[in-house]
């Protein structure tokens, strides 16, 4: 069963159109190394300098794991440094935005 993972980054001031277009096309060989990792969907909304991320990947914390030293993950990470105020250490120990509510299915 794939988990659903929300996740909040911030920009640095005035990063946000660099940010919009280095996302408009991610490389190749990131695109595959995420699917291998089983991330199965990751969509990203921008608030001006917030941005909130919500990934369907078969397991976050292997998936942070793998892509922690993966040739593909490394320079993606130090050009999101650049623009983030908070760099990401793919640790893998962290579990995303805690869920605290849902519309319960089913109901109608």
């Amino acid at each position: 069963m794939p988990e659903t993972i929300a996740l909040h980054t911030r920009l640095k001031t005035g990063a946000e159109a660099e940010y919009d277009r280095v996302h408009a096309t991610i490389p190749d060989d990131l695109d595959v190394a995420l699917r291998e990792a089983g991330v199965r969907s990751w969509r990203i909304w921008r608030d001006g300098r917030d941005l909130f991320h919500l990934v369907e990947v078969d397991d976050y914390r292997a998936m942070r794991r793998h892509l922690a030293q993966h040739p593909a993950n490394i320079p993606w990470q130090e050009r999101m440094a650049e623009l983030l105020d908070v760099p990401d250490d793919y640790s893998g120990d962290d579990r995303g935005i805690p869920l605290v509510w849902a519309l319960p299915l089913g109901r109608g």
